[in-house]
């Protein structure tokens, strides 16, 4: 199989409120006025298809929408740093990606070229929170999580020290029947949930 090519007919780019996700073979159909994010197909994980990429974006759009003031972003467990770079497309910021594989991290450098936001993200190779790198630029206003529901929960103390006062975290890599069980974890550490979406079997989280 051709897989970049079975990759390319299957990957149609993805509207996530303001947010477009697409492949270079889809760059005609950049929609005018939208945040255009750009995933090479050979590197198709966390491209915006999943419903928990998907649910991160809308959930982060609602945020700006709502006016939520940011000026520090993480993106933990980044892949292709997709999150990362919606947070650096539309805020003063110099966002940090991090992941805990290495060659994750080399997706997210090439993406971040790639999107013309070199400077913009800044990537690293973490497990969890444990780098220089975001322990000199935390707290953060805003932390993504788009893991798994173990991971999550092992990173809730580490991820309450991290978040600001008033700070949110989007969550997600969560099915449905997952979400109660973080939610009561991250209540335990001083969050409270503002939003849980829901996009087929996967849930998004937003908690402050």
């Amino acid at each position: 199989t051709d897989w970049v090519a079975k990759v390319k007919r299957e990957l149609a780019p993805v509207e996530a409120g303001r947010f477009f996700v697409y492949g270079s073979h889809d760059a005609d159909k950049v929609p005018d006025g939208s945040v255009p994010l750009l995933i090479e197909a050979a590197m198709a994980f966390g491209t915006g298809h999943h419903g928990t990429t998907l649910g991160c974006l809308r959930a982060f759009d609602r945020l700006l929408n709502d006016g939520f003031n940011l000026t520090s972003v993480a993106d933990i467990g980044c892949g292709t740093a997709v999150l990362a770079m919606a947070a650096a497309s539309v805020l003063p910021i110099t966002a940090l990606a991090s992941d805990i594989d290495p060659v994750a991290v080399e997706v997210a450098q090439a993406n971040v070229a790639a999107n013309n936001l070199t400077g913009k993200v800044e990537c690293l190779e973490a497990t969890g929170f444990d780098h220089p790198g975001l322990a000199a630029q935390a707290p953060f206003d805003l932390i993504f999580a788009n893991i798994l529901k173990g991971p999550l929960i092992d990173l809730a103390p580490s991820m309450s020290k991290a978040t600001a006062p008033g700070g949110k975290v989007i969550l997600s890599g969560l099915l449905n029947e997952q979400a109660a069980e973080v939610i009561g974890v991250y209540s335990d550490n001083g969050y409270s949930l503002a939003q849980h979406d829901e996009i087929v079997e996967w849930s998004t989280l937003t908690l402050t």
